[in-house]
């Protein structure tokens, strides 16, 4: 498990009652998106759309056609995610009344175990939808009954990362099996709503001061676990956190000689900002505030922005239209240095660490074929890692839900 330390933002305990309203100001703050044109538009939608987590129905409808017709990449991704053990049949999940995830995995008492059962849960709810095979459907549903029956709580320093991994994956599943399926008993449901609701959505919907990956992710389960939950006063107060949080992430030249700071971090001079964004003291176009840190953590900020545009999208409340610009921008930055050119010595001091991972998927379908930007760099990269895979935390088969998906 690739993750990081949190000793200075550490959480504190004794906070898993029901999620209280946001406050008048948050949830204003979070209630409107600007749309093209200068107006105004709600962000949580009167009415929820279901499945409506990352993939819709219309996007599950062209990946069960493109699969049962043979057609690439989506039948050689979908065969990859049969072929994986998140897709077995004979899984036994592995649920935990308390899951303890420290710095570096140490210790991981339960957190591999859950984020993997979590992604085996949205494989198994894919492969029902694409075969019919009622099977997959009910083991997917034994995987989310066993977790709803039995934990309370995560703990130690990584917990609100490890909230925000798994949080983004259960609702992606749960959506897709309460709403094609008919052989989920309402109680049970209900049992896993109120385990989103009481034990996932208090540690993620307040965000964190930590790298930007961590809010990023926390925020993309705080609005999946919204839309299934059919909360609006959560859904806004994600996409407040959103919108706060993107622009501190990502620079554009538009933001002046240094970063934007996230809202409530406390970054208010030039040497913190520059800390911050791992001493890197040049700001172009794309850069990332963990570019420098490693490509690797970047992917998992980048992911996050994209499913949660994604998300806001099927919900009619698109927020691509709000960060394209940054998006595409970083997209192709990342990929330009993941493709092998060289690295410039003003640009973390000529070296760039690891590997984006299967990332790319969703932000460039949405950007290049919907949005008809031209993206060359993240065009090679994506064709030529196809089909993309998992990352085992919170990306899954996203070249089998999204290539070229125009829905």
């Amino acid at each position: 498990m690739v993750t990081r330390r949190d000793a200075s933002h550490a959480k504190r305990k004794g906070r898993k009652a029901l999620l209280a309203v946001p406050l008048l100001a948050a949830a204003l703050l979070g209630a409107f998106v600007t749309v093209p044109g200068g107006g105004r538009a709600e962000a949580a939608p009167a009415t929820f759309v279901h499945p409506g987590v990352l993939v819709s129905r219309g996007q599950l409808d062209f990946t069960r056609e493109r699969v049962n017709a043979g057609a690439q990449p989506w039948k050689g991704a979908y065969d990859q995610m049969r072929a994986s053990k998140y897709a077995s049949l004979s899984r036994v999940p592995k649920p935990r009344s308390v899951v303890e995830c420290g710095s570096y995995s140490n210790p991981n008492n339960g957190c591999t175990d859950e984020r993997e059962d979590a992604i085996a849960a949205y494989t198994l709810s894919l492969a029902w939808y694409v075969t019919r095979d009622s099977r997959y459907a009910q083991k997917a549903i034994e995987i989310m009954d066993a977790w709803s029956g039995v934990i309370t709580d995560h703990t130690n320093s990584n917990a609100p990362l490890q909230t925000g991994w798994a949080g983004s994956s259960w609702p992606r599943a749960a959506e897709i099996i309460r709403y094609t399926y008919t052989g989920w008993p309402q109680p049970r449901v209900d049992r896993f709503k109120t385990m989103l609701r009481n034990v996932y959505l208090p540690e993620v919907a307040n965000g964190s001061h930590s790298n930007g990956n961590w809010e990023l992710s926390m925020t993309e389960a705080a609005i999946g676990i919204a839309v299934f939950l059919e909360d609006r006063a959560a859904y806004d107060k994600a996409v407040a956190k959103f919108r706060g949080r993107v622009p501190a992430y990502i620079y554009l030249a538009g933001d002046g000689a240094l970063p934007k700071a996230a809202p409530g971090s406390g970054l208010d001079t030039r040497d913190e900002i520059v800390r911050y964004w791992q001493g890197q003291t040049t700001f172009v176009d794309g850069l990332t505030q963990e570019t420098c840190r490693d490509l690797t953590h970047t992917g998992y900020g980048l992911s996050a922005i994209s499913h949660i545009a994604e998300t806001s999208r099927i919900q009619g409340q698109d927020l691509y239209p709000e960060v394209a610009d940054r998006l595409r921008h970083a997209l192709g930055l990342q990929a330009k240095y993941e493709l092998g050119a060289a690295v410039p010595s003003w640009l973390c001091g000529g070296t760039l660490k690891d590997h984006l991972g299967p990332v790319t998927e969703v932000g460039f379908n949405a950007l290049h074929h919907r949005m008809g930007y031209g993206m060359t760099n993240t065009q090679s990269l994506t064709e030529s890692r196809r089909p993309a895979g998992t990352d085992n935390l919170f990306v899954a088969w996203e070249t089998l839900t999204h290539a070229a998906n125009p829905n």
